[in-house]
């Protein structure tokens, strides 16, 4: 039985949405949600079976926390700064810690009322989520919360939200980066990732490390590998000096706790859509790295692309799981990239587990470009969404509605002849005066990306959302610069999808987004759905899938949450076999992934970030 609940709630004051880290991965087993996917392993996995497939269709609201700041009182028709969260709530013993829009704050996990708040007086907290350290050090610390604000690492403490002056210069350590996202915080280790505004220098996206006790800087690495270091043979001639990119932006990471090993999912080189500047692989570019977490020393690395042209870097670091193969358990990891694919890797080594083939790929015909002959592409797990486009593939008023196939099939015509050659189709050069464009697919916001992949030890299962938007774009010379070089431009609109009411709708045949379960020991996919409805459709037609960005996580009673898609929808779905069993229409998009926990009144709860206010589910 399936059962939608729709809410329809005001937002009240200034609220919060939340993430974590802690040193272990017990969290996620006791109740509590210590980290951004509950857990070091970012299993995405909670053992808590109250809500079960059975009784979940009465799922209900629970309480409501508004994450938009409240209005200046001094200002005339201030209306507060919006949150537009992508924070993921962490719990550790019954209290929830979350980033609002210009401040940090503690709820009590069971009735969403304030328990402190902690105001930001310099730009704002990331509004992707915090951290949680247990306390410990040689003076025996109490736990503090610990979050990024622009180049800032910022220490509270977590009982009173006060900053910990203790911690670098009263509470803060500049970073020396922006980093929007969310610190690893693993025994006594605090990680951060770092973002590349334009007309920085290199060496910006470089992942550090700092103390969790004093903020003492730890260690950095090199995401662009420089002499004497592996990989540094891949940057031809100087290529790799003063080189932007590479960087490590993703939401979260995740810890092989046993080896001490934290992985690094690193971005495309800058700028990606034109290397005739740094022909080669273009090492840690669009990488997984494993690096030891206390001393930041390379371990291995898996390159996802080489030569990357489509900014299709992994956008989520790996997921942690055993692999049961011929009698033998493999400690393996699980990641996803834009481009659309899911690779499986030894976790010792990266070599991959179910193989991995390097298939030639088609040339890029502007000039000085050097685009690699081969990609790997996975042996057995297919595309978890779309890599390639046809003429037929073009949307009919037969499978949406006659204004949109025609609104579809006049975006056609005005953006020329559309090239497409399958996976990592390069860029088609042309003149400003030229027509024509490349049909990017998966586009430049994935396929997959930042949610992740969660893990159901149960099934066996590997769940990963992929959506299916385009790209139409080209390269041009850039007449303005010093030597021959070429720029991206992208048509208007460079999304392959057209306006219908306020909607965007894709422009190729449905699906648009799915959600795609793998079997972790054999690679193969146990079931594919589409997830998300267009309302505009008949309703023989509305299961379109919608795109979105997060993902999924697990629990013991046998469900999948997932909010992620534009259609404002939070749903369960039975793990085993991916039958939709309850939804939820929430106030604005879920644009986040969800949590659950086990607040102090005994009671599982399930909350996810709706863009502007945190709402939490549970049983009546």
């Amino acid at each position: 039985m399936k059962r939608e609940a729709k809410i329809t709630v005001a937002l009240a004051v200034a609220g919060a949405v939340l993430i974590a880290c802690g040193p272990t991965s017990n969290g996620a087993e006791d109740g509590d949600w210590p980290m951004y996917r509950g857990d070091a392993a970012g299993t995405g996995y909670s053992a808590l079976a109250e809500i079960t497939t059975a009784n979940v269709a009465d799922l209900a609201p629970a309480w409501t926390f508004a994450l938009a700041s409240s209005p200046g009182e001094d200002a005339a028709g201030d209306r507060g700064r919006p949150a537009r969260s992508q924070a993921t709530p962490i719990v550790v013993d019954g209290l929830m810690y979350l980033p609002a829009a210009d401040a940090v704050v503690a709820l009590d996990a069971a009735t969403g009322d304030e328990i402190w708040r902690h105001t930001v007086a310099e730009g704002a907290p990331s509004r992707r989520g915090v951290s949680y350290w247990p306390g410990g050090g040689a003076d025996g610390a109490p736990p503090r919360i610990v979050f990024c604000a622009g180049t800032r690492l910022i220490a509270l403490d977590a009982a009173t939200g006060a900053a910990v002056t203790e911690f670098g210069d009263g509470g803060t350590v500049d970073i020396g980066v922006p980093y929007n996202s969310v610190p690893l915080v693993w025994a006594d280790v605090v990680v951060v990732g770092a973002n590349t505004p334009p007309g920085t220098a290199g060496g910006i996206g470089n992942a550090r490390a700092f103390s969790a006790v004093t903020g003492e800087k730890l260690w950095e690495f090199n995401s662009v590998a420089q002499p004497g270091e592996t990989g540094h043979e891949t940057w031809e001639g100087e290529s790799w000096r003063g080189r932007l990119g590479g960087n490590a932006w993703p939401f979260y990471f995740t810890v092989d706790e046993e080896r001490a090993l934290v992985f690094l999912p690193l971005a495309a080189p800058i700028p990606f859509a034109y290397g005739g500047d740094r022909h080669g692989a273009n090492l840690f570019a669009n990488s997984v790295v494993a690096v030891d977490i206390h001393t930041g020393e390379y371990r291995w690395h898996f390159q996802t692309i080489h030569h990357d042209i489509w900014d299709h870097d992994p956008p989520a670091p790996p997921v942690l799981f055993e692999v049961e193969r011929g009698g033998q358990t493999i400690d393996a990891l699980a990641v996803t990239t834009k481009s659309g694919y899911l690779f499986v890797l030894n976790r010792e080594n990266g070599e991959p587990v179910f193989g991995v083939e390097e298939r030639a790929m088609p040339a890029s015909e502007v000039p000085g470009e050097q685009t690699h002959p081969t990609q790997p592409i996975p042996s057995v797990t297919p595309a978890l969404g779309r890599v390639g486009y046809e003429p037929e593939d073009l949307v009919t008023a037969g499978d949406t509605t006659p204004e949109h196939a025609e609104a579809c099939a006049e975006l056609v015509e005005s953006a020329g002849p559309l090239h497409n050659a399958g996976p990592y189709t390069p860029w088609m050069p042309r003149g400003a005066e030229d027509r024509g464009a490349t049909l990017l697919f998966p586009g430049l916001a994935g396929g997959p990306n930042w949610g992740g992949v969660g893990f159901d030890p149960a099934t066996r299962r590997l769940l990963a959302f992929s959506q299916d938007v385009g790209t139409m774009g080209w390269v041009e010379e850039d007449t303005e610069a010093d030597s021959a070089t070429y720029v991206l431009r992208v048509a208007r609109p460079f999304s392959f999808a057209v306006r219908i009411g306020d909607v965007s709708w894709p422009c190729q045949k449905p699906p648009w987004g799915t959600l795609t379960a793998v079997d972790a020991d054999t690679g193969e996919v146990a079931w594919r759905r589409s997830l998300g409805v267009t309302e505009g459709l008949p309703a023989e037609k509305r299961e379109t899938g919608r795109p979105g960005r997060a993902s999924a996580i697990v629990t013991a009673g046998g469900l999948a949450f997932i909010a992620a898609t534009d259609d404002r929808r939070f749903r369960a779905l039975e793990v085993e076999t991916g039958d939709e069993l309850w939804s939820a229409e929430l106030p604005l998009q879920g644009n986040a992934n969800p949590m659950t926990y086990l607040a102090a009144d005994g009671r599982q709860y399930v909350a996810v970030a709706a863009t502007e206010e945190l709402v939490a589910f549970r049983l009546p």
